[in-house]
């Protein structure tokens, strides 16, 4: 029987194309960049752990207050109207469209919320020099696997195109939760380029002692 084959530290595999490379850590500032499709491996930052926990916070609360503030308000033919999130997901959650109602509320509000809470349950042991939590490398898998899954950013441009072709039908105003929805696309948009997730990895295979 074989012996088993020890991990190889000294590489590193694209996750993009699967090309490997020899190990070499960037300065902070500095980033390893693949060769074959440019792909970003590796981006050090100093003190980068509390700005995500910051960002990943701020994403947080804004998820929760979209969810319950107005999206959208309509005056048509005197009448009007103001609708959340929840409300519009809500409406459709009688009926064989109550799964078409679970799936759009997942896209839109859990599944980022859920990604961010996993991000924060493994950083905030990792950046006070603490043992990594329980469950941390699988907590931080699930939240890379959902990561294709959070449409929050594109509900907004979605939201927006349909806005432009009914305005000509009513009077159509975007709500607060519409702007939170806005600043939380930026914040995600930060938190990708800002979070090296070389370094969280390497971080959860050498736990530190307590």
């Amino acid at each position: 029987m074989p012996a088993p084959v020890a991990p190889r530290n000294d590489l590193i595999v694209c996750p993009a194309c699967d090309a490997a490379f020899a190990l070499q850590r960037p300065r902070h500032g500095e980033k390893a960049v693949c060769q074959r499709c440019g792909n970003v491996l590796i981006t050090p930052r100093r003190k980068a752990g509390m700005q995500i926990i910051a960002v990943c916070v701020a994403i947080a609360i804004l998820i929760i207050s979209a969810a319950v503030f107005p999206f959208l308000k309509i005056d048509a033919a005197g009448a009007h109207n103001e609708v959340s999130i929840l409300d519009a997901a809500l409406a459709f959650s009688d009926g064989p469209l109550m799964v078409l109602a679970l799936l759009t509320s997942a896209l839109i509000i859990f599944i980022p919320l859920a990604r961010v809470m996993l991000a924060i349950y493994v950083l905030v042991p990792l950046v006070f020099d603490r043992p990594p939590a329980p469950g941390a490398a699988l907590a931080f898998r699930l939240s890379e696997a959902l990561r294709p899954w959070s449409m929050a950013e594109i509900f907004v441009i979605g939201c927006a195109v349909a806005l432009v072709k009914i305005s000509s039908l009513a009077d159509v105003s975007f709500g607060p939760a519409f702007w939170m929805f806005a600043a939380l696309v930026v914040l995600v948009v930060v938190q990708e380029n800002v979070m090296c997730k070389w370094s969280v990895w390497n971080a959860l295979s050498k736990p530190q002692k307590s």
